[in-house]
C-alpha cells in the first residue's frame, strides 16, 4: 500500500466482501484513496464497481470488511446521510439531475431538502450556485431550464451541486460516456482543477485512454476480486484491458477492400439545410463504412434522414439500385434499413419492458398465432435464438431489460434490429457505457455481419472504433465529407489530428 502522503487517506477500505442471493459481489476488496488523488475504479460491467460505491455511500451494508475508514475516521457502517455528511458524494451516469428545473435549483436542491416550508431565497441560492461554478471554472446562465443544456453541461451541473455538498471525494461514474472529445477534454480539466483543490475523485470509465490520461492509479476488479492497484504510467490500453478481462484484446486494423461488391445504399447530393449538404454516399454489400466527425457535424442528423426520420430538402436516396424515399421510420424499416441509436436508454429500448418484449417489438407481426394474438412461444425462440447468436447473458426472459448490463442490453438492441432482416444496418455510437469486453464483442459481432453480407454505417466519436472496425472511413465536418481514409493506410495519430485540429 502506498504512503498516504501529507493528505492522508480519503477513503481505506480492506477486506470488504459483499453476497446478494448466495454470490460473492465482492470477495475481499481493498481500495484506497488518497485526498486530492484522481483515481481509477476499472474492470467490467459486474464486476463489482457499483456495490463498492454503494457500500461507501451506505446504500449497502458490507458482509464483512476489516477497515472502513473515511478521512481517517474508522467507522463500523455507514448511512447514506452520514456517507453524504462526511463528504462523499456520487455522480451516476444518468446524472440524478431535474430537467424541468433551472440551473441554480438544480445545483442547491439537495440544500433545500428536508428544510421546513418556506419561501426561498432565490437571490442567496442563485449567489452560492455561481460560486459553485466560479470553482470549477464555469460560466452558466443560471436561470435556464436544466433540459435545454446539452450533456456536458449538465456533467458540470452535477459537479457542481457536490461541491455545494462540500464534497470531499466524488465518485464519477461514466462521466463522458456521452460527450465528444472536446467535451471530454474539458471536463478532465475540470477533474484536475478539483483535484488540485484537494478534492479526491474516483474516475470510472471504459474508455481507457482518459483512464490513462487523467489518473495516477487504477485499480482493477474482476468477478468481484481485487485483480490489483496499479501506476498509470507506463501502462497501455492493451494491458488495461488484458487486466480487466482476463485475455488479451488485440486492437488491429480489419479493413477490407470492398470496392467490387453490389451498392447496396446510394446518396447524391443529398442536402438539409442547417444539417448537411451536397453528401454523396455509397455503402456496398458486406462493408463497414466508418463515419467519424465533431459534435455538430451532420452525422446523426444525416442517420436520421436515411431513417426517415426527417426529410431531405434535395438530393436522392437509392436503396438496391431503387429510388428511395421513406415516408417514416416504419418506411425505412419495411424497406430494409435498421438503426441502432446512440440513445439506447431513451430511444433503443423500453426500460420497464421484459428483455423478451424489447427483442420482439420490431417484428411482433411475425409472431401472431392462428388467432391473431401474438405467440409468447415465439417470442420465447425469437429471444433464444438470439441469445445464442449474439452470445447476451440473460436470466429470465420476463426480466426487465433494466436488469441487464449496458453490453447485453446493447446485444439486445442489436437483436431487436436483426430481427428485421435488414440490408443496411446504422450503428450510431454503439458503444457508449459499453465496457471494454463487450465492446469488442460487439463488433465482433458486426463485423461477422459484414462477412455475411450485411452494409454496416458506423458512426463513433472515437477514432481507434472506426479505424480499427471500418472498411472505409469518412470524416464529416460542418455537414459535408471532407475526406476519405484507408484504415490501412493511416494512423491513429494523423487521422486524430485532422479531425480535432
Amino acid at each position: 500500500m502506498l504512503d498516504s502522503g501529507p493528505g492522508g487517506h480519503a477513503l481505506r477500505l480492506k477486506g470488504v466482501s459483499k453476497i446478494f442471493g448466495g454470490v460473492k459481489a465482492l470477495d475481499n476488496v481493498d481500495f484506497e484513496v488518497l485526498e486530492g488523488e484522481v483515481h481509477c475504479l476499472a474492470g467490467e460491467n459486474g464486476c463489482g464497481k457499483s456495490t463498492l460505491i454503494k457500500i461507501v455511500t451506505g446504500v449497502y451494508r458490507p458482509e464483512s470488511a476489516e477497515v472502513f475508514e473515511l478521512f481517517g475516521e474508522r467507522l463500523d457502517g455507514i448511512t447514506p446521510v452520514q456517507s453524504r455528511a462526511m463528504g462523499v458524494s456520487v455522480i451516476w451516469q444518468d446524472l440524478a439531475l431535474f430537467p424541468n428545473m433551472s440551473v441554480a435549483e438544480n445545483i442547491a436542491f439537495d440544500e433545500m431538502v428536508g428544510l421546513r416550508p418556506r419561501g426561498v431565497n432565490y437571490g442567496g441560492m442563485k449567489e452560492r450556485a455561481r460560486a459553485a461554478l466560479d470553482r470549477l471554472g464555469v460560466t452558466l446562465n443560471l436561470d435556464v431550464a436544466l433540459e435545454t443544456l446539452p450533456i456536458a453541461q449538465r456533467q458540470v451541473v452535477a459537479i457542481a451541486r457536490a461541491l455545494m455538498n462540500e464534497a470531499r471525494l466524488i465518485f464519477m461514474d461514466e462521466p463522458t460516456a456521452s460527450l465528444t472529445q472536446s467535451e471530454t477534454d474539458k471536463l478532465l480539466d475540470i477533474v484536475r482543477r478539483l483535484s488540485a483543490d484537494g478534492v479526491a475523485i474516483v474516475f470510472v470509465s471504459h474508455r481507457l485512454a482518459e483512464v490513462l490520461e487523467i489518473a495516477k492509479r487504477v485499480t482493477v476488479v474482476r468477478d468481484g476480486r481485487l485483480i490489483g492497484v496499479y501506476p498509470t504510467e507506463g501502462m497501455t490500453q492493451a494491458r488495461l484491458g488484458e487486466l480487466m478481462t482476463g485475455h488479451l484484446l488485440e486492437d488491429t486494423v480489419a479493413a477490407r477492400d470492398m470496392s467490387a461488391a453490389p451498392v447496396v445504399f446510394e446518396a447524391r447530393d443529398l442536402t438539409l439545410p442547417g444539417q448537411f449538404e451536397k453528401i454523396d454516399l455509397k455503402i456496398r454489400q458486406g462493408e463497414i463504412v466508418g463515419l467519424i466527425g465533431l459534435l455538430g457535424a451532420g452525422r446523426t442528423e444525416l442517420a436520421h434522414a436515411m431513417m426517415g426520420m426527417s426529410r431531405p430538402a434535395s438530393g436522392t436516396m437509392e436503396l438496391r439500385g431503387q429510388r428511395y424515399e421513406p415516408e417514416s421510420i416504419r418506411d425505412a424499416i419495411e424497406s430494409g434499413m435498421a438503426y441502432v441509436s446512440e440513445d439506447r436508454l431513451q430511444l433503443g429500448l423500453l426500460q420497464k419492458q421484459s428483455i423478451v418484449d424489447n427483442a420482439a417489438i420490431s417484428v411482433l407481426d411475425r409472431l401472431l398465432d392462428r388467432f391473431g394474438l401474438i405467440s409468447p412461444a415465439a417470442k420465447d425462440d425469437l429471444l433464444a435464438g438470439w441469445v445464442k447468436r449474439l452470445g447476451i447473458k440473460i436470466g429470465l426472459p420476463e426480466n426487465a431489460i433494466s436488469t441487464l448490463s449496458g453490453g447485453n442490453q446493447q446485444k439486445v438492441v442489436l437483436a431487436k434490429w436483426l430481427a428485421t432482416e435488414p440490408k443496411l444496418l446504422i450503428l450510431d455510437s454503439p458503444t457508449v457505457g459499453v465496457d471494454v469486453g463487450a465492446r469488442a464483442g460487439i463488433f465482433r459481432i458486426a463485423r461477422d455481419l459484414a462477412e455475411q453480407g450485411l452494409a454496416i454505417l458506423l458512426i463513433s466519436d472515437e477514432v481507434t472504433e472506426v479505424l480499427y472496425n471500418s472498411d472505409r472511413i469518412l470524416h464529416m465536418a460542418h455537414g459535408r465529407f471532407v475526406r476519405e481514409y484507408d484504415p490501412r493506410a493511416v494512423s491513429v495519430k494523423a487521422l486524430e489530428e485532422a479531425i480535432y485540429e
